[in-house]
């Protein structure tokens, strides 16, 4: 599933969880789609959408998005969304059942990563299958950041 990708132009990031990789190990990711209404959409495009406290969750066969927060559209008037409100996300029934036998058997969690809108224009999320990560490990990855940073410089002043 890991597939690494040039960078798009077309592909627009929304909302970022740059906190994920620092609290969790992610171990796969997977790109589903959102089940948005119209103005949901056009919030999206505002871009003010976050996802930093959300998570996913498989509930009655079905995996949904929880507690991820997309604003009101303002010129929406009273046909608007509720903010907070569970959002079903679209996956294969192959990759559900996978991510959901991680969930229940491993101990593992799945966190959303980013929104973005596709080449063809598709609010999408990835979505990363990951374990929580102790005190130690976040101690260790930072002290392997600040060593990668540090062989860098010594590497630019050598020549």
């Amino acid at each position: 599933m890991n597939q690494v990708r040039k960078a798009d132009p077309n592909n627009k990031t929304v909302a970022e969880n740059r906190k994920a990789r620092f609290s969790y190990e992610v171990l796969d990711t997977v790109e589903t789609g959102l089940m948005l209404t119209g103005t949901e959409v056009k919030s999206l495009r505002g871009g003010q959408a976050n996802i930093q406290d959300s998570y996913a969750s498989v509930e009655g066969g079905e995996l949904w998005l929880i507690n991820s927060y997309l604003p009101e559209y303002l010129q929406a008037n009273r046909f608007n969304h509720e903010p907070r409100r569970r959002r079903k996300l679209l996956v294969s029934k192959r990759e559900l059942s996978r991510m959901s036998q991680s969930v229940d058997r491993e101990g593992m969690t799945l966190i959303p990563l980013k929104i973005y809108f596709n080449d063809r224009g598709r609010a999408k999320l990835l979505l990363a299958v990951a374990r929580g990560k102790k005190l130690h490990d976040k101690r260790e990855t930072e002290k392997q950041r600040d060593w990668n940073r540090e062989k860098g410089r010594l590497l630019k002043e050598r020549g």
